[in-house]
């Protein structure tokens, strides 16, 4: 595939220019190569981006919604018409397949293309009056947002934040991960391209501690969006609440996945080698813990070891593979200590468990997919994220059995169910503690439907119509009919 990088640019405010912060190296760990190498954004850059967001925002932000929603549209359909470019570059930065990184693209020109419409459509409320008044709710921009987003699936979630923050009227700072920085900046020209106005974009690659927290501190920026770790996520709201400054955060999760003795088996494995394997298990909603009804548990889990064992791990270029290389060998390492640690709780290795023995993986940051059998819901590594490819298997006995060990979890974000009676599925949905379930499914999305975590796993949701609302303050006016003086202020 022919093709290269960009030059060592960031986009400050709109404009292209060499970052004066540390330089950052981009790594292909499908093979250990390096990518390129740019200058980071530094805390001068931060402030430049700021004031030439603070001098662009209020003239987006008086603009009628569907003027708005006519430049998301243009991005949109850069983005569709950039598909492979955007794949490649997102493939050669976090070594995910082409497949996915493809509908990752195809998924943020859809988000993009769904918000201009939300804008489009979204009306304010002229509420029922208990006077000689009329009342209306109206909503307005914040100003200025910061986004800071993962390493994991960068150009969806650059969307996710961007597409909603730019048509609600605000100027987007975007933060992408240092250890995938370059998909974003491609985000970048496709939206000058398509004529958004200056200053109202910025993408800022940087450390944390340099930008990030900047970003976060910044009286000017009146609200973050954050996607990452949920230790990190802590220490923006501690920041957050020292502004009163609005927040949504989607953090980790340890989602449980459930498996009733009445399901579908082909369709419950299918869904579960999905649910954790693909992404190569690098993915927040990732179903890693998994919960097995006793009567059936022993054949279950035999089938879907043996279905594992058959998944195709390779190249991310290879059309054929399933599971890809890890994004940075020091994940890889970090994922080898989980697996390490569940055989110090006396965890069994079903599948897995170790690096893949061809050698033409050798150079890259690969893992099997590994099951592990054994281990209480109490053991830790049933209680972390992991955030690889390690699935934990467990068994129950009923309803009340599944609800509490799902429930003994401080993440709340994900579950899947896997059963053919339709009631006990519903019953089973309210119980768990999770933002989102899916019932004989998983990892399936819809810009359409809210998204987001509870406990551990964040506060706030994105996604769906309300998702434009999050990044809007709501003002209500009252307006007098009666024209008559208020009776309180009587003087003689």
């Amino acid at each position: 595939m022919e093709q290269t990088f960009r030059d060592d640019q960031i986009f400050v405010g709109g404009i292209w220019q060499k970052g004066r912060g540390a330089p950052i190296t981009s790594h292909f760990a499908a093979d250990g190569s390096v990518n390129t190498t740019i200058s980071g954004a530094s805390a001068d850059d931060v402030e430049q981006a700021i004031a030439r967001a603070r001098d662009a925002q209020p003239a987006w932000g008086a603009l009628k919604p569907h003027e708005r929603a006519t430049v998301l549209y243009r991005i949109s359909e850069g983005l569709a018409s950039n598909i492979e470019r955007i794949g490649w570059v997102q493939s050669r930065d976090t070594s995910k397949s082409l497949a996915e990184t493809r509908a990752l693209a195809t998924s943020a020109a859809a988000t993009f293309r769904y918000f201009a419409a939300v804008a489009e459509t979204s009306d304010d409320l002229l509420t029922v009056p208990r006077g000689d008044y009329t009342t209306a709710s109206i909503h307005e921009p914040l100003g200025l947002v910061a986004a800071i987003t993962p390493w994991n699936s960068p150009i969806a979630s650059d969307a996710q934040k961007v597409a909603p923050a730019l048509a609600a009227g605000n100027a987007v700072l975007l933060k992408p991960a240092s250890w995938s920085p370059l998909v974003s900046l491609e985000l970048a020209r496709i939206a000058e391209e398509a004529g958004l106005p200056q200053g109202l974009l910025s993408v800022l690659p940087g450390s944390g501690r340099e930008v990030g927290n900047l970003l976060v501190e910044h009286r000017d920026i009146a609200k973050v969006s954050f996607t990452g770790g949920t230790s990190t996520g802590r220490k923006l709201a501690h920041a957050a609440a020292e502004k009163l400054m609005p927040v949504s955060l989607e953090l980790g999760g340890k989602s449980p996945t459930i498996v009733f003795d009445d399901c579908d088996v082909d369709l419950a494995i299918a869904g579960i080698l999905f649910g954790i394997f693909s992404s190569s298990g690098q993915s927040c909603i990732a179903g890693s813990r998994l919960f097995v009804q006793r009567s059936i548990y022993d054949a279950f889990v035999e089938r879907l070891v043996t279905a594992t064992e058959a998944l195709s791990v390779g190249h991310p270029f290879e059309a054929t593979t399933q599971v890809s290389s890890l994004v940075h060998l020091d994940h890889r390492d970090s994922v080898e200590s989980y697996v390490a640690t569940a055989r110090d709780e006396g965890g069994t290795i079903l599948c897995g468990g170790t690096r893949p023995k061809d050698p033409a993986l050798q150079a890259g940051a690969y893992y099997m997919p590994t099951i592990i059998a054994g281990l209480a819901n109490t053991a830790q590594t049933c209680r972390e994220e992991i955030f690889g490819p390690v699935l934990v298997v467990i068994p129950f006995e009923d309803e009340a059995d599944v609800i509490a060990q799902g429930n003994d979890n401080d993440y709340g974000l994900a579950c899947g169910i896997w059963s053919t009676d339709h009631r006990r599925c519903q019953r089973i949905a309210r119980a768990i503690q999770a933002g989102t379930v899916w019932i004989n499914t998983y990892k399936q999305f819809s810009i359409s439907t809210p998204f987001g975590g509870d406990g551990d796993s964040g506060m706030g949701r994105e996604k769906g119509r309300a998702g434009l609302r999050a990044y809007q303050r709501q003002k209500s006016i009252y307006e007098d009919m009666s024209g008559n003086p208020h009776p309180w202020a009587r003087w003689p």
